[in-house]
């Protein structure tokens, strides 16, 4: 017997199709569905929709009902049908809260945290959080967070309703974008098991770094950046110039971009991006160059080139599974309302979808108590039996537990009369030198001019930089010395020494007016005495020769 009849006699009505949509900024309401065991595109087709960015909403409510139902007769699909739709990110964020702290309680302080942010200070925020992957630091548990405007919420499920189309669940494009990738193999390399790699998604509103382990978010950072205000290639040398900072931060193995605007190339910007990791990149944009998956003969070629990589994600469904989840339905009803007690019970098993009435699940119920009850009143019997033998086991862990604690406890008290050794404060204090140290060698790079060469260069971990060198003229010494005081803000740079070098005097004194000079400088934020205690190899070595000979004679 298979499983169709088995659920068929326990009152199930059949499987209840699930139709998938996205609000795609740049493609409008995509509405798509797929054939998952061959990866391809079985049904899809757009209507055209505003969204405002600024705001993070649907424009116009009244045309997303239309272009719903425009859609639904188009591609011949029940209105009955339910649909998860997948909507732009409004807001996603991270934090760290201590592990003992109720569900309750969490989303109280997260939503206390949202609230901060200029779109949910005049809009009531839907707040659904998740574990960061079992991420822990002591007492506390990092968590991710992302909210919805429960206006929005509210609106969109009473224009579905007119048309008679439950909502069953809202995806946010981050997830749906992840899954994607996952499901088409874009970023397989990436996403396996303890790879670092870096995503970049480009927006008309600037740029997003997601830190990701794998399939897992590790951490998640937001750039908001002018892009409309920008032309032609400036948008690329500002984009490129604040990424490389921003990455320094997160170090990966591979960064994949993805450009959501039409006013960047990922693939240009993947040329430009100077930076020490593999680059991969996808255009979801009008530069798009090839399709993501295959599609039957039923979607027409250039209907085709439209689906995005988010339209895709959220048709995956439960066929791609990621690490961080969000429920933005949980928590919507009313409380006082009214329920249908014969409404049927939406049920996913696996791959399958079902509807079963409510005698049926409480037949059902009554069914799988019986047999849960069954061991455990073995187990009522059986136990004491089994816990005379484990108590004398835990008894003896928790004696070796009590002497483990009392030797760390002696060791730490040992450790705190010798030193005040703080690893937290030493951890800090090596990341912010090498920041420093990082920005300084970035700086040398950008700023030595052609007809300048650096002999010695040292960066202390205490912030303090020497610099020495040639060059052939004067200008370049300045033009290089003002490039390092603007890159290396708060150092205090000074011009310590700058004189002409030459072998002899008469070289000094015949020297031809119409050949360039050569000079030597030096450029530093040391005291004269840290200065003067700084010897170079040669000189060293001359220092050395100078006393041998002395004591021969």
């Amino acid at each position: 017997m298979d499983l169709n009849n088995i659920l068929s006699q326990l009152g199930l009505s059949g499987k209840k199709d699930t139709v998938y949509l996205s609000v795609t900024p740049g493609v409008g309401l995509e509405l798509i569905q797929l054939d998952v065991s061959a990866r391809t595109v079985k049904n899809y087709s757009f209507r055209p929709l505003e969204y405002n960015e600024s705001l993070r909403e649907i424009t116009d409510m009244e045309a997303f009902k239309n272009a719903v139902s425009d859609l639904f007769e188009e591609l011949k699909i029940n209105l009955k049908s339910e649909i998860v739709l997948n909507l732009p990110m409004v807001l996603f964020g991270s934090k760290e809260l201590p592990i003992l702290l109720a569900d309750e309680a969490v989303t109280e302080a997260l939503t206390s945290e949202v609230e901060q942010s200029y779109i949910f200070r005049r809009y009531e925020p839907v707040v659904s959080w998740a574990d960061s992957n079992n991420i822990q630091s002591g007492d506390s548990r990092k968590l991710f967070y992302s909210a919805i405007q429960k206006n929005t919420i509210d609106d969109i499920t009473n224009a579905l309703a007119e048309l008679g189309i439950k909502l069953a669940g809202i995806e946010i494009s981050l997830i749906s974008l992840l899954k994607a990738l996952s499901f088409t193999g874009l970023a397989e390399e990436q996403m396996k098991d303890n790879v670092s790699w870096n995503l970049m998604l480009i927006t008309q509103s600037g740029y997003s770094i997601v830190s990701m382990i794998g399939r897992n978010i590790i951490d998640y950072y937001e750039e908001p950046l002018a892009i409309k205000s920008f032309e032609g290639d400036e948008i690329y040398n500002a984009i490129n110039a604040s990424a490389q900072i921003t990455l320094m931060s997160y170090p990966a193995n591979y960064v994949y971009i993805i450009s959501e605007t039409d006013m960047v190339s990922a693939e240009l910007l993947a040329k430009r991006m100077q930076i020490d990791a593999s680059i991969s990149y996808w255009d979801n944009n009008d530069f798009k160059k090839q399709d993501a998956l295959p599609v039957s003969l039923e979607v027409l070629e250039e209907t085709a080139h439209k689906i995005s990589l988010e339209a895709i994600g959220v048709a995956v469904g439960n066929a791609v599974s990621m690490p961080v989840k969000f429920n933005f339905m949980s928590g919507l009803k009313t409380e006082g309302a009214a329920v249908d007690p014969n409404e049927p019970i939406h049920v996913i098993l696996g791959s399958k979808e079902f509807d079963i009435s409510p005698n049926a699940a409480r037949n059902i119920s009554l069914l799988i108590s019986i047999l849960l009850l069954l061991p455990v009143l073995g187990a009522y019997f059986g136990v004491p039996m089994i816990v005379s033998q484990k108590q004398a086991l835990l008894d003896d862990v928790n004696s070796r537990l009590d002497q483990t604690n009392a030797e760390i406890k002696r060791i730490q008290d040992e450790q705190k009369k010798t030193n005040n050794f703080d690893v937290n404060e030493e951890i800090k204090k090596v990341l912010g030198n090498n920041r420093s140290k990082l920005l300084a060698y970035t700086a040398l790079g950008e700023s030595v001019p052609k007809q300048l060469w650096l002999t010695y260069f040292v960066a202390k971990d205490d912030g303090k930089f020497d610099i020495r060198g040639d060059a052939m003229n004067v200008e370049d010494i300045y033009k290089f010395f003002r490039n390092m005081k603007d890159s290396l803000i708060n150092t205090k740079l000074r011009l310590h020494k700058l004189e002409m070098q030459s072998d002899s005097v008469d070289d000094a004194v015949t020297v031809d007016l119409n050949a360039p000079s050569d000079y030597k400088f030096e450029i530093t934020n040391m005291s004269d005495a840290d200065v003067n205690a700084i010897k170079l190899p040669g000189e060293r070595l001359l220092e050395e020769a100078a006393a041998k000979a002395k004591g021969k004679r």
